[in-house]
């Protein structure tokens, strides 16, 4: 079977298990383009151009998520201090939901800062979705902020990211990833700090 009926596969079974195709999308780490190409497409028809990244060899081992954690935090004062500028604390670590979560824990441990946890509206089913902080975690208003995800795909969830965030009374300071499909350098201001940058060469 080859890696794009493999990813056909995937997907169709995760539809049939009730996973949104935005749940999907994050699960697989592609656009939502992709994925509803992956899920509608006719045979012989062109696949949107897109990277797949299957890194559970190293998410599914809690040790080596820890380690990515502190790369991500390494890469970003690095920067800083190579520019000579002074970091910026963030009182509050923003994981995107799902693969946020773990990767922004780790990191709000090592920040001694606490942890928000943000649910983007592509995972919302309800007719009108919108995306939201949990109330279970901590709150953002007033806070500097620091947003954590595993992928930048197309980038619109960042941006969603950090219009709520500003729109809440908060100041997204910096966003980290660890893979950046988009070589974006800033999300409206905000800027992106990644530990590798896909490229796709056709």
């Amino acid at each position: 079977m080859s890696s794009l009926d493999d990813l056909i596969s995937r997907a169709k079974l995760l539809l049939s298990e009730g996973h949104s195709p935005g749940q999907i999308a994050d699960e697989l780490s592609l656009s939502m383009e992709t994925v509803t190409w992956l899920l509608t497409q006719v045979k012989g028809s062109t696949a949107p151009k897109d990277v797949h990244i299957d890194w559970t060899a190293v998410s599914s081992q809690a040790a080596l998520v820890d380690e990515m954690a502190l790369m991500l935090m390494k890469r970003y004062y690095g920067t800083q201090e190579n520019a000579g500028a002074v970091s910026p604390a963030a009182g509050v670590i923003v994981g995107i939901a799902l693969s946020g979560i773990p990767l922004a824990t780790l990191i709000a441990v090592q920040e001694d800062a606490r942890l928000a946890i943000y649910h983007p509206s592509k995972q919302n089913t309800s007719e009108h979705p919108v995306g939201s902080i949990s109330g279970n975690f901590a709150t953002v208003t007033g806070e500097r902020c620091i947003i954590v995800d595993d992928v930048i795909t197309s980038g619109n969830t960042m941006r969603e990211v950090v219009k709520y965030l500003k729109k809440h009374g908060a100041t997204p300071v910096a966003i980290w990833v660890i893979f950046d499909k988009r070589g974006i350098k800033d999300v409206d201001g905000v800027p992106v700090f990644s530990l590798f940058k896909i490229s796709r060469i056709d």
